[in-house]
């Protein structure tokens, strides 16, 4: 005679290694996605602090301490290029927000016909490559050829040598910055405005405010958190400036638009020290920080 069918079954496991089994589970699935971040960006930013601290390349290589900072700290080079970039910075960003601002309210307007062929126009500049985009400026703001000193001169204003001299180098990145992300701005500010309710505008308008009042007291209450989002990334963004000035103008006029990020790159790759390079990488981090940290104090909730 066979065992009885109850003693046959299989006993069920503890509930002690199911809940282990259970809880690990997790861990099992993040597995991959932890090691790709280990591998490619926690070591790789672990292994610049260490190359910040030494000077020469392959075997040459040997230990400075902090002298890559402190030749930082004294290069003219690296202020000018900072200084570009904030001047670039301080111009660009209000201006392209304050556009896309205005773009997404236009379009947001109920007056406003074929309203999403208005915003795949708005937004095809921020798909269009940047390599393509420096080239196609470049043509446009040549000094004998462009199409836009072609316009002016017709105007009779005149020619303008935009990238032959400092101020309109400076002016041509700022213009191309505007141009390829304005649209992307406009599109997040745009689902911004859809998702504020009606009848906050209907009691402003009972209480006899007009377009502008409405704008100030509803609308940008209202968008404050994604106006806070756009400053900081395109903050973020412009400080890591790189594809347009070098394919505009290659940091010239005499350094008129070197950026950080481009005077990283120089050192890293045409002079090949890494050290000073990456010195360079983690003083634009720290600037990242700081001034992202400075934005969300200013502008971020002051109810709390």
């Amino acid at each position: 005679m066979g065992a009885p069918a109850a003693a046959r079954r299989p006993s069920p496991p503890p509930r002690r290694r199911l809940w282990t089994r259970r809880k690990l589970v997790p861990y099992f699935l993040l597995a991959p996605a932890l090691l790709t971040f280990a591998v490619f960006k926690a070591y790789p930013i672990l292994d610049s602090l260490w190359i910040s601290t030494t000077s020469g390349a392959g075997n040459a290589t040997h230990s400075v301490g902090a002298a890559n900072y402190q030749r930082l700290i004294h290069d003219p080079l690296f202020w000018q290029a900072l200084r570009n970039t904030f001047e670039i910075l301080v111009v660009q960003v209000p201006l392209m927000l304050g556009l896309a601002l205005l773009l997404a309210l236009g379009v947001n307007s109920s007056y406003v016909r074929w309203r999403p062929v208005w915003r795949l126009g708005l937004f095809m500049p921020a798909v269009t490559g940047l390599v393509a985009t420096g080239v196609m400026f470049g043509f446009l703001l040549n000094k004998d050829n462009g199409a836009l000193n072609w316009l002016l001169n017709g105007v009779g204003l005149g020619k303008v040598d935009w990238l032959g001299s400092g101020s309109g180098a400076r002016m041509a990145v700022v213009l191309v910055l505007t141009w390829h992300y304005t649209g992307y701005n406009a599109v997040i500010y745009l689902a911004g405005l859809q998702g504020v309710r009606r009848d906050l505008y209907e009691a402003a308008m009972v209480d006899g405010a007009g377009a502008v009042r409405r704008f100030r007291s509803v609308t940008v209450p209202a968008l404050r958190p994604i106006i806070l989002f756009t400053v900081v990334l395109s903050s973020i963004g412009t400080l890591q400036l790189f594809d347009e000035p070098f394919i505009l103008t290659r940091g010239g006029p005499d350094n008129a638009t070197l950026t950080v990020s481009m005077y990283l790159y120089e050192n890293g790759f045409h002079y090949f020290d890494f050290g000073y390079a990456s010195a360079i990488a983690y003083a634009l981090t720290l600037l990242v920080v700081i001034l992202g940290v400075a934005q969300m104090r200013l502008m971020g909730d002051r109810e709390k």
